[in-house]
């Protein structure tokens, strides 16, 4: 293809019919110390992409590049459920834990989930496409239960969502006498001479709580395991952000006249733990992972904040609810 040299800063090409010949490379390959304006294209999104000096763009197909689809990995864990309450005097711990938020999640290994034998693959990637706006929710913890002088379930965590994927709350754990309610881990049923049996989780997103014994109340499902008497089930690891995070345990159960365990870590979606008073479970979490060729906008009712792992940014929404979009 001949080219017209005109200048030492232009170069004349309009006599030719051919095309441009661009460098090209996955994102891994970029330029370890690139120039502003320098241009390649990229075969990982197999879009052009430009450096402005700060960081790598892609070039828009047209205004907005609102036709332009990509994926993005996500989490999205719900909030955990809270204690049940006692029914013998609210200074016995005869409620059951509150079971973990279920979790979803294209990153890793998804949660089992009844009847899918545990560890199921992780789900597809996310399609978004630029100028779109896209729904998000993290899903809020659940209340401890309050003694009444009988048994009163815990309340259920809040679902979580982003786009179509949404990660339903932990049940609430049983009241004494009564069985674990279902929820995306299920909440452990209250003790007593029942027995009362352990709530449900949901398929792939969390696993069952346990029955209730005589002297005991059950643990809440995780998202690892299903739970035990006076155990909570085990949480999942996943590394959507570059670190090894566990999201989603189970609430302990209790002996009667034992303490409550601590409060669960806000944004795990732990089930709270059954004791004295009861305890509350803790908020859930929606992380989205991305091309940093993209801008993501975050609207005012969402708390999030945005980190970079390598060539991709990764947004963690801590609570609230609102549209995203992405430029």
């Amino acid at each position: 293809m001949a080219t017209n040299k005109v200048t030492t800063n232009v170069i004349d090409m309009s006599g030719n019919t051919g095309g441009l010949v661009w460098a090209k490379g996955t994102e891994a390959q970029r330029p370890g110390s690139p120039t502003s304006g320098d241009t390649r294209l990229n075969t990982s999104t197999s879009r052009l992409e430009f450096y402005n000096g700060t960081e790598w763009k892609r070039l828009a197909e047209t205004t907005g590049d609102s036709t332009v689809t990509f994926l993005a990995d996500f989490l999205v864990l719900g909030g955990g459920g809270g204690s049940g309450s006692s029914g013998r005097g609210s200074r016995d711990n005869l409620g059951g834990g509150g079971g973990g938020g279920g979790l979803r999640t294209s990153f890793g290994s998804a949660s089992g989930g009844p009847g899918a034998g545990g560890g199921s693959p992780a789900e597809a990637k996310l399609g978004f496409k630029s100028g779109t706006s896209y729904t998000v929710t993290v899903g809020a913890a659940g209340t401890a239960a309050t003694y009444t002088g009988s048994g009163v379930d815990g309340g259920s965590g809040g679902d979580s969502v982003v786009s179509s994927i949404t990660s339903l709350g932990g049940a609430g754990g049983g009241g004494d006498a009564t069985n674990g309610p279902n929820g995306g881990c299920g909440g452990g049923a209250g003790m007593s001479n029942g027995p009362f049996i352990g709530g449900s989780g949901s398929a792939y997103q969390g696993f069952d709580g346990a029955n209730g014994g005589n002297v005991t109340s059950g643990g809440g499902g995780g998202t690892g395991a299903n739970a035990s008497v006076t155990t909570g089930g085990t949480a999942l690891s996943v590394s959507i952000t570059g670190a090894a995070v566990s999201y989603g345990p189970g609430g302990a159960g209790g002996n009667q006249g034992g303490n409550a365990g601590a409060t669960p870590a806000a944004n795990s979606g732990g089930g709270g733990n059954a004791g004295r008073f009861n305890g509350p479970g803790a908020s859930g979490v929606v992380i989205l992972r991305y091309s940093n060729t993209y801008t993501i906008t975050v609207g005012a009712g969402l708390t999030s904040s945005t980190a970079t792992d390598g060539s991709d940014k990764v947004t963690t929404f801590t609570a609230g609810t609102d549209t995203i979009s992405f430029s």
